[in-house]
């Protein structure tokens, strides 16, 4: 029998069933911003969230300082030409002896029929162009000054650029370029005269040849013609509407240009007096209890300021409009609302520069008057130095010596390195005297011919000093040395090596090894200024623009206190008086370091502690820098010599400047010209800089035996050797060694190296001492004569500089 069997049916706990979609609680990023945008929770930020929103908000940020400056821009093109701000400073510069400066500023006065023209007592021309609703104070320095040009563009917004036609530039236009370049250089328009009168068929290529040699200097600018009123017009619009430079240093400080200037003497002291200074206040606000700084002639105390009535406004007919108005709608005293702000004695800063030494600082006794009478008695004698006993009386003999002995070491290297010379000068001696001897027979053969040869002759030997020619000679020849033999010394064979090199010292590795900065400093440092946290103070300094006093674009008078009357003496028409407000601790002394590179052009050798001129900034003022290499580490190593074509670090004692700044070095000639050889920047003033002199000393292989060696002539006595045992030698070949003992009483040595020294090799001993500069600052620097016009000479005519130089780098080939 069949029975029908039916499928059962599955109960419901063995049926799948899968998982609904959590569509409320997990949504994609796009759905929780279309539901909440701008809205996050902190919790469930993720590490990618975070740094989205980081980088949302640094473009955020970015935009933000961009519309800043954007709105910062575009509110000083809206204000340029207002009446809250100061003329528009052009200076005219003619970079070509054929240049004619007073005519093309009559040009550009009568291009406009509706400007005013007004002019004063210091050389400024004012225009005012309704116009153009602008002012411009063009501004002619004195050709040839080159001091009265860099013054004048210190202060000006822009550099009309004059070229000639015919010539381009000369050799002064492209030393004015030079220095001008270094010192920072404003917005420039460039400008022909006469360019027009060149023929029609000729003006193609006259103007190709200008632009060539336009582009070292300016290659994104070309140049305009200023022939007539339409190019006077074309210039005077490009003027008032270009892009204007900025330079930082300048910004940074309130300046002004002296519109008029008066002096009123001292009764007290009839050497120095009162100097009234007015202008247009530019850059920052000018306090009155702060110091003001007149180039060349350092810094001084202020008085008083006043805001006296502007001079030259830009409407005229609308001021005297107002000043109707004032006078019929208040009666006051025209001398209360003229003093803007009074000096207050105790609120003033000092002019205190240096920090006076307390001599009982350190000391925990005083010299009793035997002792004192004793040191003075024995001051009056012939000083020897005395041989330390042990290392550490070694070291510590160095901060035992004076500044007189200091002085007195520094010459005896000075001493030694001539003597390595006296040779060389006493053939220079006899090759002079020959040549002066050929020169007089020249000039017995020149009387047979004319008159006029030996006229020509006798005037060119009057302006040549053989003396200068002889100290110029000997230092190529030093240079030359240092170049073959960089940093070498021979020892001494009358005096002992352990006494002439006592405070030298070895070191293990010169990048490694250790150095105190506040090790046996010189006196000197105790009248410096140091910054705890240097780079702190500068951001509050350069940032601070909260005090009251004076604001830029106005029209104020300034009395400046007890200043020389010389001063009055040195003002005169085309050399601009210009005024700069310091910032706090610029006057302040401390030890300056600036990095500079020397100009290819300068042919001669400038050695440390050479005097020089120093434009940093808005200052000048005289130093005797040292040289050190600018590399990484905690030491640097001195530099006999500026080197060429490398950055190299000039130190001195000099005031506080904040970078950034531009520096130019001059060299002054016998003649009193001052010669552009370097340029640069502040680099920082770090009194920490530790500056190491290194001396080598060279000795020659006598016996080698495998790794060991016999040398001799580094030494010439037993008592060196042992001296010296400590310090490391080294090879020219790369071979490193130390010395084992001392071999017999003459200087010999037995030294092992790392491997087999070769008979021709040298061995030398590297010794390091560190070195200050000498406290030469000198604020009062007079300006240089006008540079003169060179006319060109027969090329075939050699120069007796360029003949003297060659003789001295011959004497080595």
């Amino acid at each position: 029998m069949a029975v029908d069997v039916q499928p059962a049916h599955r109960s419901g706990a063995l049926k799948q069933q899968n998982k609904h979609h959590k569509q409320g609680k997990h949504r994609g990023k796009r759905e929780v911003d279309r539901q909440a945008p701008g809205r996050f929770c902190v919790k469930s930020l993720s590490r990618r969230n975070r740094q989205e929103i980081k980088r949302t908000e640094r473009r955020k940020q970015a935009l933000n300082i961009r519309k800043t400056k954007r709105d910062e821009v575009i509110a000083k093109k809206r204000n340029r030409g207002s009446a809250d701000t100061p003329p528009h400073i052009v200076v005219i510069l003619p970079l070509h002896h054929q240049i004619d400066t007073g005519k093309v500023l009559e040009l550009l006065k009568t291009c406009d029929e509706s400007s005013l023209v007004k002019e004063n007592d210091q050389g400024v021309t004012h225009l005012s162009i309704p116009r153009l609703k602008q002012r411009l104070s063009f501004v002619i320095p004195e050709y040839g000054n080159q001091y009265a040009l860099l013054d004048a563009v210190k202060v000006a917004d822009s550099v009309l650029a004059l070229i000639s036609p015919t010539g381009g530039i000369d050799d002064y236009g492209l030393h004015c370029l030079s220095c001008l370049f270094g010192q920072g250089l404003p917005s420039v328009t460039i400008a022909v005269q006469s360019f027009k009168s060149i023929p029609q068929k000729k003006q193609g290529d006259v103007r190709k040849t200008l632009q060539k040699s336009l582009e070292k200097w300016f290659p994104n600018d070309k140049f305009h013609s200023l022939d007539n009123s339409q190019d006077g017009l074309v210039i005077l619009r490009q003027l008032s509407n270009q892009k204007l430079g900025s330079i930082k240093y300048r910004e940074n400080h309130p300046h002004l240009l002296a519109e008029k200037i008066s002096f009123e003497k001292n009764s007290e002291n009839p050497e120095v007096g009162t100097l009234c200074v007015s202008g247009y206040l530019r850059g920052r606000i000018l306090n009155v209890n702060n110091l003001v700084h007149l180039p060349g002639w350092g810094d001084f105390q202020m008085s008083q300021i006043d805001a006296p009535e502007d001079p030259f406004p830009l409407n005229e007919r609308l001021e005297k409009n107002k000043k109707k108005q004032t006078e019929d709608t208040t009666m006051m005293d025209e001398s209360v609302i003229k003093v803007l702000d009074v000096a207050v004695p105790s609120q003033q800063v000092s002019l205190e520069a240096e920090v006076i030494p307390d001599p009982m600082e350190g000391e925990q006794t005083w010299p009793t008057p035997e002792e004192m009478a004793a040191a003075e008695a024995v001051n009056t004698k012939k000083k020897t130095r005395k041989v330390p006993k042990g290392t550490s009386e070694y070291q510590s003999a160095w901060i035992l010596d004076s500044d007189e002995e200091q002085d007195g070491d520094a010459s005896e290297d000075d001493d030694e390195s001539d003597d390595e010379f006296e040779d060389a000068v006493e053939e220079m001696d006899e090759s002079c005297s020959d040549e002066a001897e050929s020169g007089s027979e020249d000039e017995e053969e020149y009387e047979e011919i004319e008159i006029g040869e030996e006229s020509a002759i006798a005037k060119y030997d009057e302006t040549i000093d053989m003396e200068e020619e002889k100290k110029i000679l000997l230092k190529i020849r030093e240079e030359k040395m240092n170049q073959m033999f960089p940093d070498e010394m021979d020892t001494p064979v009358e005096k002992p090596a352990r006494i002439r090199f006592a405070r030298y010292r070895g070191l293990q590795s010169f990048r490694t090894s250790p150095w105190d900065p506040k090790e046996n400093l010189p006196l000197d440092y105790a009248r410096i200024f140091q910054f705890g946290n240097y780079r702190r103070t500068k951001k509050k300094v350069l940032e601070d623009e909260t005090m009251d006093g004076a604001w830029p674009g106005l029209y104020i008078t300034v009395h400046v206190k007890n200043v020389p009357r010389e001063f009055m003496d040195d003002c005169k028409p085309g050399k601009p008086v210009i005024l700069f407000g310091l910032l706090p601790h610029e006057h302040k002394m401390t030890v300056m370091n600036f990095l500079i590179q020397r100009k290819t052009d300068s042919d001669h050798p400038i050695k440390s502690k050479d005097a020089l001129i120093f434009h940093v900034g808005f200052r000048r003022y005289s130093v005797s820098p040292l040289f050190s290499q600018h590399t990484t580490g905690s030491k640097f190593k001195y530099e006999r010599f500026l080197p060429m074509g490398v950055s190299t670090v000039a130190t001195a004692y000099a005031p506080i400047s904040f970078p950034p700044s531009p520096v130019l070095v001059f060299q002054q000639s016998v003649s009193g010209n001052h010669t552009l050889v370097a340029s640069g920047s502040v680099l920082s003033p770090n009194p920490d800089r530790i500056i190491t002199k290194r001396i080598v000393l060279s000795g020659h292989p006598f016996k080698i035996h495998k790794k060991s060696a016999v040398i001799r002539y580094m030494f010439f006595n037993r008592e060196d050797v042992h001296w010296f045992k400590p310090v490391e030698l080294r090879t020219k070949w790369g071979r490193r060694g130390h010395i084992k003992e001392a071999m017999g009483t003459h200087g010999h040595m037995k030294c092992v190296f790392d491997s087999q020294p070769k008979s021709q090799d040298t061995v030398l001993m590297n010794l390091y001492k560190r070195v200050f500069p000498k406290w030469t600052y000198n604020p009062r620097i007079p300006d240089p004569p006008l540079m003169k016009i060179q006319e060109e000479v027969d090329m075939d005519d050699d120069n007796d500089d360029e003949k003297m130089v060659e003789t001295a780098y011959s004497m080595f080939d």
